[in-house]
């Protein structure tokens, strides 16, 4: 598709986790430890810093609070009207660096563990997993066997979750039991790097595609059905949000690995229309 993306908001560092919640888009600056949003009228909040550790994926909780992830750490963070307080401690269960995450309608949390801790060693191998935190805290391992878990988007039915495997060129989709319980569908599509996403109402998954520049749409087949370019950005992360949930928002950077591991990048929220509107979490 030829598509006129519309930047809202440039200047920042690293922008991660968008989230459409009330009216307005959240997200984070991982490397300026923030916690964000921003409206229609293009009026940018910051709500939270994360003073100790890097912030990344993020969560919606059915009483409206936010779920922060923090990488290294390895905790879900929970954001009120009294600020940030610990939600869950992971480090017991994480086995590495943890990534990003989704909170369902219901409340549950998925989180992804790399299985290794930044930064990737040699010869890793499919080794990330899905933990699953429960309302009550409780947390277990859902999915094993994966290459660098990344984005994640359960649908609206909390029937299907589907995650980008950045070093697996993929998705992974899952059918979801009744106790939260994954059990691997397949997997599908073929995309370099994938790194954050979301579903919509066809049930197709708009993949963030880091290295190949573009945010791209892969129906539930695998066929890659849209292809919007970055030219000279990586695609980071993607969310349909807006009134009725067809505006894409687009979230890149100018950067590379190596320019990441010294701290340079600029990043950018663009939007573009789309014709089928978002579906689940995010």
């Amino acid at each position: 598709m030829t598509a006129r993306l519309t930047t809202i908001l440039d200047g920042g560092r690293y922008f991660e986790g968008p989230r459409w919640h009330r009216g307005r888009l959240w997200f984070v600056d991982c490397m300026a430890r923030t916690l964000l949003s921003i409206g229609p009228s293009g009026d940018v909040r910051e709500h939270a810093v994360v003073t100790d550790d890097t912030p990344c994926g993020l969560g919606v909780l059915p009483d409206g609070d936010i779920v922060v992830l923090t990488m290294f750490r390895k905790r879900l963070l929970r954001f009120s009207d009294a600020g940030l307080s610990l939600y869950a401690d992971l480090s017991e269960v994480a086995t590495g660096t943890i990534d990003d995450m989704i909170v369902d309608g219901q409340g549950r949390a998925y989180v992804g563990d790399l299985g290794f801790n930044l930064p990737p060693p040699e010869g890793r191998g499919a080794v990330g997993r899905i933990i699953l935190v429960m309302p009550d805290g409780g947390a277990r391992i859902v999915a094993d066997g994966l290459r660098f878990p990344n984005g994640i988007a359960v649908s609206s039915d909390h029937r299907r979750l589907v995650v980008a495997e950045m070093e697996g060129a993929g998705l992974a989709d899952y059918d979801i039991a009744p106790d939260g319980g994954l059990s691997l569908r397949g997997r599908l599509g073929r995309v370099n790097d994938p790194d954050g996403i979301c579903l919509d109402g066809e049930g197709a998954v708009w993949v963030a595609s880091f290295t190949e520049d573009a945010f791209v749409r892969i129906d539930r087949t695998g066929v890659e059905r849209a292809r919007i370019a970055v030219p000279g950005r990586r695609a980071l992360a993607c969310a349909l949000g807006g009134a009725d949930r067809r505006t894409l928002f687009c979230l890149s950077a100018e950067t590379s690995y190596e320019e990441l591991r010294k701290g340079k990048s600029v990043s950018r929220i663009d939007v573009v229309e789309v014709d089928v509107p978002g579906d689940g979490y995010p």
